[in-house]
């Protein structure tokens, strides 16, 4: 019983499912079938690019539009899509398809994937995740289409409503608009701003949320999670915007040169986007120093649990603010909204931060190494926008030697995995501890 205990170890096969679905994306980017010029992409290169859409990140070596025929960008898409919704909400819907019963190995698999604190109503979960799904991105797709179609011929633009509507979704940030471009030609564009804005949001406030939100007709009532998740990401994006707006208006190379309208919807869509998205409407590399490391701390925080995002997640930097807060006043206890939270969860919280922190140096400090010559600053950038799966970048990814590469993609799988397998392993039950030494102090501060 304990051998097959041991066997059965969630952070393990999500890895490991994320891992060959990883490799199986690569091998078949690099059929000649999936580029344009009949080659197909280098081993390396592929790899990149399939962890990167696996990942849900956006970082790229190569140009999406111009690079993959459609099948190419088929692969891609479906790679996102797994990514984004977790390769086992992914499984559970092939078995509501074939009318199996889900056991209860992969009912724990599913809490894990999808972050939950309890596995009641998890197949119930996963099954509303699914329409979730399938209701906005078709959403989506439809408005970015109908805009599309003024720019493009019809079949072209409904192709590439689909694409861009999971996609952002999931907070992939992959594009077809060729030429590393992104979405800067519709910077001032409401429909295409606002839509990709909201198609961001949803995929990273998180399905736990969005089902609560779904349900508050009827019950009335939100979660502290809940709670917590809308007003720390309202907070988050309304810095971010206020920020990057006072912070560009001046430069001739991004806000200036806009009406008010596409000054507030290019701060708007940075602000949201850097929330482990991708896409970007206003050129990266263009933006102050002061908008980049606002950035970089956006990114850093990232999405919420449970969603398509990345980074340390809006309730782990509440928790340990709430923490920091509570030392400064001298009260013993975090409490949000009239309740105390626990020890244990601020202490997962400090553990998921500290060990981001530590990968995004690890990072940075190899790629000072085997990318001599290149801006700090854009290092940082790009370390940080891998780890948090984000995808933005100031342009130094397509330039990146073989080893950065690899560093780049362990980054991308590590921020991926790693926070999942890492807040599982803290809230693993413990053995109680027999015997505890004295207290011992030490001076802080």
């Amino acid at each position: 019983m304990q051998r097959k205990k041991k066997f059965f170890d969630p952070p393990k096969i999500l890895v490991l499912g994320f891992a060959i679905i990883i490799l199986i994306g690569a091998l078949l980017l690099t059929l000649p079938s999936s580029t344009t010029d009949g080659k197909g992409l280098s081993f390396l290169n592929g790899l990149f690019t399939a962890t990167s859409a696996t990942c849900v990140t956006g970082l790229v070596v190569v140009d999406t539009g111009t690079t993959f025929t459609i099948f190419g960008q088929l692969v891609i898409l479906f790679l996102i899509q797994v990514g984004g919704l977790g390769f086992m909400t992914f499984a559970t819907l092939f078995a509501f398809l074939l009318g199996k019963r889900i056991s209860l190995k992969e009912r724990i698999l599913l809490q894990e994937s999808l972050n939950n604190l309890s596995m009641e109503g998890i197949v119930r979960l996963a099954r509303r995740i699914l329409i979730f799904t399938a209701v906005i991105e078709f959403v989506g797709a439809l408005i970015l289409a109908i805009r599309f179609s003024f720019d493009m011929p019809l079949g072209r633009a409904i192709y590439f409503g689909i694409f861009h509507s999971i996609s952002n979704f999931n907070n992939a940030g992959f594009d077809l608009m060729g030429e590393f471009h992104s979405l800067t030609s519709y910077v001032d564009d409401p429909t295409v701003t606002l839509t990709v804005c909201a198609l961001i949001t949803l995929g990273g406030i998180g399905f736990i949320v969005m089902n609560e939100v779904f349900e508050f007709r009827k019950s009335k009532r939100l979660s502290l999670h809940s709670k917590v998740v809308i007003m720390t990401s309202l907070f988050l994006l309304a810095v971010g915007t206020i920020g990057i707006f006072f912070l560009e208006l001046t430069n001739e190379k991004t806000l200036k040169p806009l009406s008010l309208n596409g000054k507030v919807l290019g701060s708007l869509f940075q602000s949201v986007t850097a929330r482990t998205a991708g896409a970007n409407t206003l050129n990266i590399g263009d933006l102050t120093h002061t908008s980049l490391l606002l950035i970089i701390f956006l990114m850093f925080i990232g999405a919420s649990p449970g969603s398509t995002g990345g980074g340390i997640k809006t309730t782990t930097f509440t928790t340990l603010i709430g923490a920091v807060w509570s030392q400064i006043r001298g009260k013993e206890d975090v409490i949000f909204y009239r309740q105390r939270i626990v020890y244990e969860t601020i202490y997962k919280a400090l553990t998921v931060t500290v060990s981001g922190l530590f990968l995004v140096m690890i990072t940075t400090f190899i790629l000072t190494i085997t990318e001599q010559g290149k801006d700090f600053l854009m290092i940082l950038f790009e370390s940080t926008s891998a780890f948090a799966t984000v995808g933005l970048s100031m342009g130094l990814t397509p330039e990146l030697s073989s080893v950065g590469r690899g560093v780049i993609i362990f980054a991308m799988f590590a921020g991926r995995v790693g926070p999942l397998t890492i807040a599982f392993a803290v809230t693993m039950r413990r053995n109680p501890d027999l015997f505890r030494y004295p207290k011992g102090k030490i001076m802080i501060g």
